[in-house]
Order: C-alpha cells, then sequence, then structure tokens
C-alpha cells in the first residue's frame, strides 16, 4: 500500500474517533454525567480504541479536548482532562498486547489527574482522596466495563473495521 494511502486512513480513523468521542460526550454531558466530582463519562470507554489502532491516540485525545471546550469546561480542564486522556491512550496503546491490562492505563491516568483538576479548576472542597475514589469508581464503570464490553464486540470485527488500506 501507498504510504500516502496509510496516512489518509489513519487521518480518517482519528477523525472519526475524535468526532465519536465528542459526540458521545456532548450527549452524556446533558445529562450532567460527564464532569464533576462523581462522573461516569461513558465516552472514555473508547480509550480502549489504542488496542486496535494507533489512530485512535489522537483521536481520542483531541475528542477530548472539543468535547471539554463544547461543554464548557475551564481552560485547565480542557489542558489536564485532554492531557489525561491522551496518557490513557497511550498506555493502553504500550499494553495492547496484554487485553485484561488494556483499560488500567486510562483509569489510572484520570483517577491520578482528574481530582486535582476539580479541586485547583472548579475549586471544589471535596478532599481529593475522596474525588481519587469517585472519579476511580466512574472510569472503573466506562473505561473498565463498558471499554472491555467494547472491546470484546470491536474484536469480533476489528480486521475490517481498523484495517490500514
Amino acid at each position: 500500500m501507498q504510504k500516502n494511502t496509510k496516512k489518509v486512513v489513519f487521518i480518517c480513523q482519528a477523525a472519526m474517533i475524535a468526532a465519536l468521542y465528542v459526540v458521545v460526550t456532548y450527549v452524556i454531558s446533558a445529562f450532567n454525567l460527564a464532569s464533576g466530582a462523581i462522573q461516569v463519562r461513558v465516552s472514555e470507554a473508547l480509550t480502549i480504541l489504542p488496542f486496535f489502532t494507533p489512530a485512535a491516540i489522537p483521536g481520542l485525545a483531541l475528542g477530548c479536548l472539543i468535547g471539554n471546550w463544547l461543554t464548557g469546561s475551564v481552560i485547565l480542564d480542557v489542558i489536564f482532562g485532554t492531557l489525561a486522556t491522551l496518557f490513557g491512550a497511550l498506555g493502553t496503546y504500550a499494553l495492547r498486547k496484554h487485553k485484561w491490562l488494556a483499560p488500567l492505563p486510562p483509569i489510572i491516568s484520570n483517577t491520578i489527574i482528574v481530582p486535582w483538576v476539580l479541586r485547583f479548576a472548579y475549586d471544589i472542597p471535596t478532599a481529593i482522596p475522596f474525588m481519587m475514589l469517585t472519579v476511580g469508581i466512574g472510569e472503573v464503570l466506562s473505561c473498565g466495563i463498558l471499554g472491555m464490553l467494547l472491546l470484546f464486540a470491536l474484536q469480533k470485527f476489528d480486521k475490517n473495521i481498523f484495517k490500514s488500506h
């Protein structure tokens, strides 16, 4: 396959993943589930996608950035929330040979980073360890459970969906 064709496929996959992340974040935020000290950001289930394609890494980061921006997040949340998702996506890609470990990086990165964002960007007075617990539970639900369900559902079709040509 030509080098340019591979680049186009990569960019298209990343763009589709970014768009999907934005749409899911936007819809879930209408139910007030995508942000706050207690959150289940369903779009974070998509952080399992680097298991299938490296194009998911920039797609998820861009999707998180746009999703946070469109849902009215403050600039520190846009920056550090995006970094948390990026770190999680990079970790998932690094663990792609270990299916059961793939959701751990986004769970860990968001559990560590997001409570600090909530505390300092939104001045939520709740103790950081408690917010780590609540954010961590939400991440286990979205990445660990929904993400793994997504992984198993997509694994049947991954050669068709994520082919590089």
